[in-house]
């Protein structure tokens, strides 16, 4: 269970303890797959002209970019969880301590993570693809408000959570390439989503470490996130719209959730197929199952009905 209080119970601390070394090794291996690469080169800066303000430019109009707004409101999405990055190295250095393996991963995934947002801030401005006005405004309401754990005070529950969160992000950033149309944009969100695509490895492996070790806990743990899962920031007013806007596109709707990020995590650990549970384990599997079976069948009904009134998304 997790702490109500945020603070991380004596078992939490023996789970960080006792999951120290599995961290060190996938980190190791994480900077032995990682890639460096460098924001500037992604953004075509030859696009680029002066905004009215102080340098008398162009005002910025929503016809200067070809992008259709769905597409607008998907990398808007983006920016602004990963704007965040600050309130996000908060709560894992609170949680996870600055010292160690830890402490060496939540201050390397904080690095990486930074390059997320100056691209594509970048990229945003100079291809005139949003209100720069209204973004940066939307920036400091965002990041005034902050980020809280969904899961504070319990170690289990924020591996699992950040896991579906990185492949979600992963997909979404995928997605909103593919359909862009426009190379640049499609070139960038590839290069973001291999980054967020081994951030979820790192997780993933982790949490499959944690079910050999605490396989009730780890399923009570996944069971919970899974069943309630929301974004980073979805209490925001303008990642609400934005998140609506992204799931009626298909870039991030019931059926990506259920069959590009759920479905297969719970395949990759074996969820289903794994041995040694005892009674809240095997009910919190139970439930997961119960939970992804009507999501497929919510998929179902809804891919019914479009192809009865002729809706194409």
């Amino acid at each position: 269970m997790h702490s109500p209080s945020g603070e991380l119970s004596q078992d939490d601390d023996h789970v960080l303890r006792e999951l120290e070394p599995v961290v060190a090794a996938n980190l190791d291996r994480h900077l032995s797959m990682t890639q460096e690469w460098f924001p500037h080169q992604y953004v075509p800066w030859s696009r680029g002209q002066d905004f009215d303000g102080p340098l008398e430019g162009r005002a910025w109009d929503p016809e200067q970019s070809p992008l259709a707004g769905h597409v607008r409101s998907a990398l808007v999405l983006s920016l602004l969880t990963e704007d965040n990055l600050p309130s996000y190295h908060t709560e894992l250095i609170t949680e996870l301590g600055r010292e160690g393996a830890w402490g060496e991963w939540a201050h390397r995934w904080t690095a990486e993570e930074g390059r997320h947002s100056t691209a594509l801030r970048d990229y945003l401005h100079v291809t005139r693809a949003v209100d720069p006005i209204a973004l940066e405004r939307h920036r400091m309401q965002h990041v005034s408000t902050g980020y809280t754990r969904e899961y504070p005070g319990s170690a289990l529950h924020g591996i699992a959570y950040v896991m579906v969160q990185e492949q979600a992000t992963r997909v979404a950033h995928r997605n909103t390439g593919r359909i862009s149309g426009e190379a640049v944009c499609e070139r960038l969100l590839s290069r973001i989503a291999a980054d967020e695509n081994l951030h979820m490895v790192f997780y993933r492996d982790l949490l499959a470490a944690a079910f050999d070790r605490y396989p009730d806990r780890t399923m009570q743990a996944l069971c919970d996130v899974v069943c309630a899962f929301r974004m980073p920031g979805h209490n925001a007013p303008t990642l609400r719209t934005a998140a609506r806007s992204i799931a009626v596109s298909g870039i991030l709707d019931r059926d990506t959730l259920l069959n590009e990020i759920l479905r297969p995590l719970l395949r990759s650990l074996g969820v289903f197929e794994r041995t040694g549970l005892t009674g809240e384990g095997e009910r919190s599997r139970e439930k997961l199952h119960q939970y992804v079976e009507r999501q497929a069948a919510a998929v179902a009904r809804s891919a019914l009905w479009r192809a009865e009134q002729g809706v194409r998304v």
